[in-house]
C-alpha cells in the first residue's frame, strides 16, 4: 500500500532565504527532491513543504497569477506541535529568521487549543497550534 503524504507548495522569491527560514523552524531539506527550481523541506516523512521559484510555480496555474501573499492570502497551512511552549518557540524562531507572527483571539481556552499565525518572508501564512488531543 502506498503511504499517504501531504505536499504543500509555496511560491518563493528568494530560494536560499526560504531554505534558511524553514530550516530554522525545524524542517529538513531533502536534497534528492531539490534543485534550482524547487526545494523539498520535510516536516515529517509524510508532510513536506515544497518551496518553488515563481517561474516554476507559475507553470502549474493555467492562466492564474501568483497572489502577492504580502497583500492577499490564498491559503493557510496548519501544523500541530506538542505544547504551548513549542508553539511560542516556533513563532519566535520564525520572527528571528525573517518572518513574523501574531495571535488571533478565537475565544477558545488555552487549555483546549492555542495557536499563532506565522508569516514566512514571502508572506505565506502558516499556523502552528497545540491541542491536548488530536481531532
Amino acid at each position: 500500500m502506498v503511504k499517504k503524504m501531504i505536499f504543500v507548495n509555496l511560491p518563493v522569491t528568494e530560494m536560499q532565504r526560504s531554505i534558511k527560514f524553514y530550516k530554522a523552524l525545524g524542517f529538513k531539506q531533502n536534497m534528492e527532491f531539490s534543485n534550482e527550481k524547487g526545494t523539498a523541506m520535510m516536516w515529517t516523512d509524510s508532510i513536506w513543504v515544497m518551496l518553488l521559484q515563481h517561474a516554476f510555480y507559475q507553470q502549474f496555474l493555467k492562466g492564474q497569477v501568483i497572489a502577492d501573499t504580502k497583500k492577499a492570502s490564498g491559503s493557510m497551512t496548519s501544523f500541530n506541535l506538542e505544547s504551548i511552549a513549542a508553539v511560542k518557540e516556533f513563532a519566535q524562531r520564525a520572527k528571528e529568521n525573517g518572518g513574523d507572527f501574531y495571535h488571533v483571539e478565537m475565544d477558545i481556552p488555552e487549555d483546549q487549543m492555542y495557536e499563532l499565525e506565522i508569516k514566512d518572508p514571502d508572506g505565506n501564512l502558516l499556523t502552528v497550534a497545540w491541542m491536548p488531543t488530536p481531532l
